[in-house]
C-alpha cells in the first residue's frame, strides 16, 4: 500500500481571523483543527500526520486523540509569524520529515474530507507515469482581465463570448498539495515541474481567509459538512 505523510501547518494569532484554528465552529467545539485531524485520521494511506504548530491549544486537540498517528512539530518561532514566507516553511520539511510521499494542507479547508483525500491520494499515485506532483484547484470559467486586458478571451475575436467557450483557467485553492519529499530537497517547492490539477468545486474548494468566510463556512457547514 502507498503510504503518505501528511504536512498539517497550523500557527497561533492569524490576523486575520482572530483563533481560527481553536475557536468553536458550527457545532463543533473544538473547531476546524479537530474536524481537520479528524477527517486525516479516517484516511488508511496516511500513517502519520506531522502537526507543525507554535499553538498550545492546537496541542491539547490534537493530544485529545490519544492517536500515535499524530506527530507534534514545535514549530521554531522564526518560522511561525505572519511574515513567514511559504519558500522558508517549504525548505523546512525535510528537517522534520523523512517519509517519500507527502500531502500537505490546512485546516482552513474544512470541506476536503477524508473521502476527497482518498480520491486524490489514488489519482496522484495512479498517473505518476505522467506527472510528478498533485495540486488542488478551481477553475474559473469566466471574464478575467488584468488592469487593462482580458487574460483568457480576445476582445478582437469576441468581444463578450459565452462563458462555456471561454478558455478556463485555475486557481489554487490550497486545500492538497502532494509530491515526493525529494521535490522539496531539489527544488525547494511543494510541486514538481508536471504537477496534475485535481479539480475541486467551488464548495469543496472554500477557504476560509477572512472573517465573513468563517461565518460563511459555518452556514455551509451545517448542511454539508462531515467528519
Amino acid at each position: 500500500m502507498n503510504k503518505v505523510t501528511v504536512f498539517l501547518p497550523c500557527r497561533r494569532g492569524s490576523q486575520r481571523v482572530k483563533n481560527k484554528n481553536v475557536r468553536p465552529f458550527a457545532n463543533i467545539k473544538e473547531g476546524l483543527i479537530y474536524i481537520k485531524l479528524s477527517q486525516l485520521l479516517k484516511v488508511t494511506e496516511i500513517e502519520k500526520i506531522v502537526l507543525s504548530t507554535n499553538d498550545i491549544e492546537v496541542k491539547k486537540i490534537a493530544a485529545s486523540f490519544h492517536n500515535t498517528k499524530i506527530i507534534i512539530d514545535d514549530r521554531p518561532e522564526e518560522l511561525a509569524s505572519s511574515t513567514t514566507s511559504t519558500d522558508d516553511l517549504i525548505k523546512y520539511i525535510p528537517d522534520i520529515i523523512k517519509e517519500e510521499t507527502i500531502l500537505w494542507t490546512h485546516v482552513t479547508s474544512p470541506f476536503v474530507d477524508a473521502e476527497v483525500y482518498q480520491k486524490a491520494i489514488n489519482k496522484y499515485f495512479s498517473n505518476l507515469d505522467q506527472f510528478d506532483s498533485l495540486m488542488s484547484v478551481t477553475k474559473l470559467q469566466t471574464f478575467l482581465w488584468n488592469k487593462s486586458d482580458p487574460l483568457n478571451y480576445d476582445r478582437r475575436i469576441e468581444k463578450w463570448p459565452r462563458t462555456q467557450t471561454i478558455k478556463p483557467v485555475y486557481e489554487i485553492n490550497s486545500g492538497i498539495f502532494i509530491t515526493n519529499i525529494n521535490t522539496y530537497k531539489n527544488l525547494n517547492d511543494r510541486i514538481g515541474e508536471q504537477p496534475y490539477l485535481y479539480e475541486l468545486n467551488e464548495k469543496i474548494a472554500f477557504d476560509i481567509d477572512w472573517e465573513v468566510d468563517f461565518e460563511i463556512a459555518e452556514v455551509l457547514w451545517r448542511k454539508y459538512g462531515k467528519i
